[in-house]
């Protein structure tokens, strides 16, 4: 037994070779780093120094060449933060390619390119030696759609596009309608958020002259908001359901509009309203 322990240990390695052995997993991530620094030293020195503008591009060339023959070269792309974005549009947007020199690498150059395309509000560009490039992403969040002159659009909550195409899977979302709709659909969206009972029912909010909203509801009757005082009407509205079930009655629309009363217009043939079941009715003139 001792004499098998004694040939174990013989074969066992030191302490120093153990180190040796894992070191030089990093050596070449390490030696290429070096080199990366040396080449961005030299960079700096030569544009500090005030050369003239053909010298210090061709020793910028020179740099670039030297520490991709080195290994300073792109070897992997990697994404973060995309849900919707095409991932293959953001890998064109970036001009990245395998083989690329690390440093021709231009963080700031695709970052523009990134946040040019619809999806992307931010991004940032990491290169980390020696040869990764990690693209970070934020994406616009979808708001509404937006449909105007027969075209439909998917926007965010500042009314900004984001596409115009394939719009179709973001269906659940509220739909704003007309010329000036998509730059006031927040504000609208919020006041009718405090209402859910009215918002359940409502199918589509139309800009009308870019100046008020009409609401569509489901049953197919129209909702007339006066411009400006959104929520004070839609209190008179759910005031008036509470008692009368307003909402669920076959009407072509309710007229909000003045603040002193509220008109009703009943779908042809429909027997009308009782008197007492819609009080605001007897101030009309």
């Amino acid at each position: 037994m001792r004499r098998l322990n004694a040939r174990s240990e013989a074969r066992r390695p030191g302490r120093l070779r153990l180190w040796l052995r894992r070191s030089r997993r990093f050596a070449k991530p390490a030696a290429l780093g070096a080199i990366a620094l040396v080449a961005f030293a030299a960079g700096a020195i030569a544009w500090r120094s005030g050369l003239p503008g053909q010298l210090a591009e061709m020793v910028r060339e020179r740099i670039i060449a030297a520490t991709a023959s080195g290994g300073l070269v792109v070897a992997r792309v990697t994404v973060e933060g995309r849900t919707h974005a095409d991932a293959a549009e953001i890998l064109a947007a970036s001009g990245l390619a395998q083989g690329q020199p690390m440093l021709d690498v231009s963080p700031e150059a695709i970052r523009a390119r990134l946040e040019a395309l619809p999806w992307v509000e931010q991004a940032a560009v990491q290169r980390r030696f020696p040869g990764h490039v990690h693209l970070v992403i934020a994406e616009r969040t979808p708001f509404a759609i937006w449909q105007n002159r027969g075209r439909f659009a998917l926007i965010d909550r500042q009314g900004r596009v984001i596409v115009r195409d394939a719009v179709e899977r973001f269906a659940a979302l509220p739909l704003v309608v007309g010329e000036g709709a998509a730059n006031e659909a927040a504000t609208l969206l919020g006041v009718l958020a405090m209402y859910p009972e009215v918002q359940r029912r409502v199918t589509a909010a139309v800009r009308v002259n870019q100046r008020r909203w009409n609401l569509r509801l489901a049953s197919g009757a129209d909702v007339l908001l006066p411009e400006g005082h959104e929520a004070a009407a839609l209190e008179r509205l759910i005031a008036l359901h509470q008692e009368n079930q307003v909402l669920d009655r076959q009407l072509i629309a309710v007229d909000l509009r003045l603040p002193d009363r509220m008109v009703l217009r009943p779908v042809p043939g429909e027997q009308p309203e009782p008197r007492q079941t819609a009080p605001e009715r007897r101030t009309r003139g």
